[in-house]
């Protein structure tokens, strides 16, 4: 109930969703470069696979020559040749 109000008020406000939720905002530049926002960590890493892990889920990218160029708490950036991404939505259980 508390939620619905929240959102009724956010969408007064015309708040993006990206802003009071935990999903993530994914922006591709091109085939070289993506940042992915509201993200929990990284689960692997290497010069051709990332697999980032977010609150609703795994993004997996494949390509190559991947580099980790910044990352902070809020927001991370790679940068490579991008040939692929998959999602793994983690399912909640009632």
């Amino acid at each position: 109930m508390k939620k619905n109000r929240l959102r009724k008020f956010d969408k007064l406000l015309e708040i993006p969703q990206e802003v009071y939720s935990n999903e993530p905002k994914i922006t591709i530049i091109g085939f070289n470069e993506l940042i992915i926002e509201n993200f929990k960590g990284i689960l692997e890493y290497e010069e051709y696979f990332v697999r980032v892990k977010t609150y609703t889920g795994i993004i997996n990218l494949n390509g190559y020559g991947f580099t980790l160029e910044n990352m902070s708490n809020d927001d991370l950036k790679v940068k490579g040749k991008i040939e692929s991404i998959e999602f793994e939505r983690i399912m909640e259980e009632n």
